[in-house]
């Protein structure tokens, strides 16, 4: 299993995805938040991004984990993304097809509405699926909005009968 380094791809527009950095944190939450924003409006609260900022500025800055986040810096904004694509690998129990249990699973997909329909966000799949293909990961996972679903099918993704239920415990 590599565990190469993936610097850049280049997107049509000759922009460079890159691996997010530590110094992007802010701007990888904002984008987060604009992901949560189109798909739970009633939700959109804030108020997280000072708890989780730390700990996602110490998850960016292990390159060589089990976080990988890739994005694209805004054209017209310095200091600002265009695009972030976020996943990890997780272990299950192994099975047949996937003896070390290696699962990747893409939780964070968004753009800046200013920068849409450029090809960030498949730029920045391509290279997120490059990542986990690297870490000898066979089966890569995703929840896709009706939106998003034509880009995710079109890099391979098929629909699965999924069974999925959540348990949220309550705040102590």
């Amino acid at each position: 299993m590599g565990r190469g380094l993936i610097t850049a791809i280049t997107v049509p527009d000759m922009t460079a995805v890159r691996r997010a950095r530590p110094e992007d944190a802010a701007e990888v939450l904002r984008l987060r938040q604009v992901m949560i924003d189109s798909l739970l409006p009633d939700h959109g609260a804030a108020d997280w991004h000072a708890d989780s900022l730390p700990v996602l500025t110490a998850r960016l800055a292990e390159p060589g984990g089990d976080f990988g986040a890739f994005v694209v810096d805004h054209p017209l904004r310095p200091g600002a993304l265009a695009a972030l694509v976020a996943g990890t690998v997780e272990y299950r129990i192994g099975r047949a097809g996937n003896p070390e249990g290696r699962v990747g699973h893409v939780f964070s997909v968004a753009t800046d509405p200013e920068t849409r329909r450029r090809g960030y966000a498949r730029a920045c799949m391509e290279s997120l699926l490059a990542w986990f293909r690297e870490r000898g990961v066979p089966q890569v996972d995703l929840n896709a909005s009706a939106a998003a679903e034509p880009l995710y099918a079109s890099l391979g993704f098929v629909r699965k009968p999924d069974p999925s239920m959540r348990l949220t415990f309550p705040a102590p």
